[in-house]
């Protein structure tokens, strides 16, 4: 339950180093707050990357720059420097270097869980949630309104997807096309942040569908791995426009919520053996 508290950077729960660099960690409760400390000279691609053993940085990134400059270049190209006093998004996929001869300060606020660990420190398997949601009927959408619009449109219902995982503390995995894949450390989390996200982007004309699926989850790289990530997207594609469905494991770990199912009848989810109870959670 959250609580009033407060945590000091100068005695960090954690710090872990890295060349030219490091990144201080303090927690509180579920959230972990990280502290960036990057030299002149730092580089992703050289001085992270060989850690993480990914092509690019798969982390998405929020703070508030404190001192000295970083430049960031995404994937497809397109780059952005972040100065002093500067507030900041940085999605997945992208490349930075400090600028300049003044360390680049920050303070971060979705990536001190994982940044700068390697696949064999992200690699165990752990007990968690994962949340599949997709906008229903995206194609005829994208063909009615045309490329622009439809870029616009899905900036914002990914705005809106991002708050309902940020506000009952997921940690959001993949955002590709029109999907996110999010995970959670209790299924009532996840099954709210769920319920949340088809009204949040009514009034935008979406709908969106979610699956949830509850099982041990290998993270490696930032990305979850392992037969739990296919159930949970097999549950998703059973899903109509606005319904929050579950798997039968995460269904029983909503014992005890104030959250109330019925159940969709049993499945057999494509790829997996067996047939399976879905639950949809009722609004």
């Amino acid at each position: 339950m959250p609580h009033l508290q407060r945590k000091s950077f100068a005695t960090p729960d954690k710090v872990r180093p890295f060349p030219n660099g490091r990144m201080d960690v303090v927690s509180l409760g579920e959230i972990a707050i990280g502290r960036f400390v990057l030299r002149p000279g730092w580089r992703w691609s050289q001085d992270v990357a060989p850690i993480v053993g990914s092509r690019s940085c798969q982390h998405r990134h929020v703070g508030y720059t404190i001192a000295g400059c970083l430049e960031v270049q995404m994937d497809d190209g397109t780059s952005l420097v972040i100065g002093p006093d500067d507030a900041y998004e940085i999605p997945p996929g992208h490349d930075a270097w400090v600028v300049g001869d003044v360390p680049w300060d920050s303070v971060e606020f979705t990536s001190a869980h994982a940044f700068g660990l390697s696949p064999e420190d992200l690699g165990e398997r752990v007990l968690a949630t994962i949340l599949f949601s997709d906008i229903v009927a995206s194609t005829e959408m994208l063909e009615r309104i045309g490329d622009r619009a439809w870029a616009q449109l899905l900036s914002e219902h990914n705005r809106r997807i991002r708050a309902a995982i940020d506000r009952f503390r997921g940690r959001e995995l993949d955002a590709a096309g029109d999907g996110f894949v999010a995970l959670f450390d209790g299924a009532a989390k996840a099954v709210r942040a769920g319920l949340l996200m088809d009204p949040s982007v009514a009034e935008l004309g979406l709908r969106v569908r979610v699956g949830i699926h509850t099982s041990e989850v290998e993270i490696v790289g930032g990305r979850a791995r392992g037969v739990a990530v296919h159930t949970a997207s097999r549950v998703a594609s059973l899903a109509g426009a606005g319904d929050v469905l579950v798997s039968g494991t995460t269904r029983d770990l909503l014992d005890g919520s104030d959250l109330s199912l019925e159940s969709r009848g049993e499945h057999e989810l494509k790829g997996l053996s067996g047939v399976r109870p879905i639950f949809a959670v009722r609004r």
